[in-house]
């Protein structure tokens, strides 16, 4: 799926601010998990390692799918869920986030 040939399938529009980190959009590291705030809805794009305060970066949506396009596949990802791979050419995993008061 490109953006392109297809409709915009987020539920948040495309011009919404998602946290990631410079490592991602400076250097080209890939997206390995994803996220998605319960109480907001709001998108993090991270690398799945650690990261200093002064890496994260706000950006639009849309310019992290032009980034990457494979992106397109966690449009259906929930407040509340988290989505990973292993590589940027693996399949996503997704499972719903455990907080602190559910445990």
């Amino acid at each position: 799926m490109t953006l392109e040939n297809s409709e915009w399938p987020f539920d948040s529009p495309p011009n919404v601010a998602c946290i990631t980190v410079r490592s991602i959009v400076d250097v080209g590291k890939p997206v390995l998990m994803a996220t998605r705030d319960a109480d907001d809805g709001a998108w993090q794009f991270l690398t799945g390692d650690a990261f200093e305060e002064a890496e994260v970066m706000l950006v639009s949506l849309r310019s992290m799918v032009e980034r990457d396009s494979t992106l397109l596949e966690l449009a259906d990802v929930q407040p509340g869920w988290m989505a990973w791979r292993e590589h940027h050419d693996s399949p996503w995993n997704r499972q719903a986030v455990v907080t602190q008061t559910e445990q």
